[in-house]
């Protein structure tokens, strides 16, 4: 599946209230932006994101993670229509998408 045809469960979208919202996953990403984990086999998002967050700020970010995640938005249409570098959308997405796993992960309904 390419990321113009994905399909994300995010409560924004499905509606279910065991899925995790826009706001968890912004929340997530960008505290672990402002605190990167050491030691950890995924520490190299939270260094991404810190990248990311420090050149375009927090709310550029957070619109880019509703953009591709509700907006179904590719993640470099996500970037273009922010005036982000390409490679940046591909960044938050990923990262975005992954932490989306992690918070649907945590509840008892399917991802």
């Amino acid at each position: 599946m390419s990321d113009t045809d994905a399909r994300y469960n995010v409560r924004d979208c499905t509606q279910k209230p065991d899925h995790a919202s826009i706001d968890e996953v912004c929340e997530r990403l960008v505290s672990r932006a402002d605190n990167p984990r050491s030691n950890h086999q995924d520490a190299h998002f939270d260094v991404a994101m810190a990248d990311v967050v420090d050149r375009y700020g927090e709310a550029a970010v957070r619109e880019a993670v509703q953009f591709i995640l509700a907006g179904d938005v590719s993640f470099r249409t996500a970037a273009a229509d922010l005036d982000m570098r390409s490679i940046d959308g591909v960044r938050i997405g990923t990262t975005a998408r992954w932490i989306l796993g992690e918070l649907n992960a945590t509840t008892d309904s399917p991802v």
